[in-house]
């Protein structure tokens, strides 16, 4: 009971540090902003400065919500692949989500030039490229979706994904090559990924896709916790191995999917949250772990994008790169502390 009661307190810390992580995001950048006017924005008060309300309703507060919502969503579709094929590598892109994404984006960015004129600033437009990214992320699902009603064995699905994952970059390649330098450039600059690009519209449809995709891993836990004792087991208890796994596909593919499409690839998030959280709170238990997993994924990617800021500065760091020069170094000293996967 007293574990208990400390997971709990460790699960109230984190909230509040989600918060606190919120609002520094929220103030700090290019230009600092007090406590007091982002809550009189939020709260739409007096400030002491005009700007302020704007930077904050506009840009600033969109962003961080989008942060929480992109690493809480990659941290659970993390957890969910690795309790899946019980890997401590499994990421929410290895089933090639990541790659059939940017595989749409490369057709519209690069293969643009192919119908030139006015198809050219159709096709680049900004939610052609939402588009095209959820497209190319729909269809691996898709074929992910079939093998798993095939298949009996889980591995082979997990090499599925590695196989379209790798055919997918082949073909980005052979567009790279032949591609003007201007459209590679552009390819790449999406690669880095974004958080401060989204309206309060896009940003209110990625929610939904994120609503829906936590929902969906919270009616698993219970099938969850079962797998960690192997299939035999689960099936042994009456659970159905297809079923399950093609609700736990589902909720990864909903959630990786639309961050991917609205946000970029984002690395690393979604493969070290868990292993974070796991060392912090040492239970293999999903109904603690979840809600552990979501505020950690959310708390990282907070802490990445305020580095990303560079405060007081006007520049801005690419925040995929951030993600891993931050969390990599953290994952390596604690598993080495450590010494153990909690598998």
């Amino acid at each position: 009971m007293n574990y208990s009661k400390n997971y709990f307190l460790l699960l109230f810390l984190l909230f509040f540090g989600v918060i606190f992580l919120i609002l520094l995001n929220i103030g700090l950048g290019s230009v600092t902003i007090p406590l007091k006017d982002i809550f009189a924005s939020i709260f739409n008060a007096e400030v002491s400065r005009e700007t302020y309300s704007y930077i904050v309703l506009e840009y600033r507060l969109p962003k961080a919500i989008t942060a929480v919502i992109t690493g809480s969503g990659l941290a659970i579709s993390g957890l969910l692949m690795q309790t899946l094929f019980r890997n401590p590598l499994a990421g929410p892109y290895v089933l090639g989500l990541s790659s059939g994404a940017s595989l749409g984006v490369a057709i519209v960015i690069m293969g643009a030039s192919i119908f030139g004129g006015a198809f050219t600033g159709l096709f680049l437009s900004k939610w052609s490229l939402v588009i095209a990214s959820s497209l190319g992320s729909l269809l691996v699902l898709i074929a992910v979706m079939l093998a798993s009603v095939k298949l009996r064995d889980t591995m082979a699905i997990l090499i599925i994904g590695l196989m379209f994952a790798s055919l997918t970059a082949a073909v980005v390649s052979v567009l790279s090559y032949f591609s003007p330098a201007a459209q590679l450039q552009q390819y790449v600059f999406w690669s880095f990924g974004s958080l401060g690009n989204l309206s309060w519209g896009e940003v209110s449809i990625l929610a939904i896709f994120w609503f829906v995709g936590i929902i969906i891993a919270i009616s698993c836990i219970k099938n969850l916790n079962t797998l960690l004792l192997g299939e035999q087991y689960a099936r042994t208890l009456g659970m159905s191995i297809q079923k399950n796994r093609f609700k736990i596909i589902l909720a990864t593919s909903l959630l990786a999917g639309s961050i991917t499409a609205f946000v970029g690839p984002i690395a690393f998030v979604g493969l070290a949250v868990p292993h974070l959280i796991r060392q912090i709170i040492p239970v293999n238990n999903h109904s603690i772990l979840l809600p552990a997993v979501i505020l950690g994924g959310a708390a990282l990617m907070l802490i990445c994008d305020i580095a990303a800021q560079l405060p007081g500065n006007e520049f801005t760091l690419p925040i995929n790169a951030i993600t891993s020069l931050i969390g990599a170094p953290v994952v390596i000293w604690l598993l080495v502390r450590k010494r153990r996967f909690l598998f």
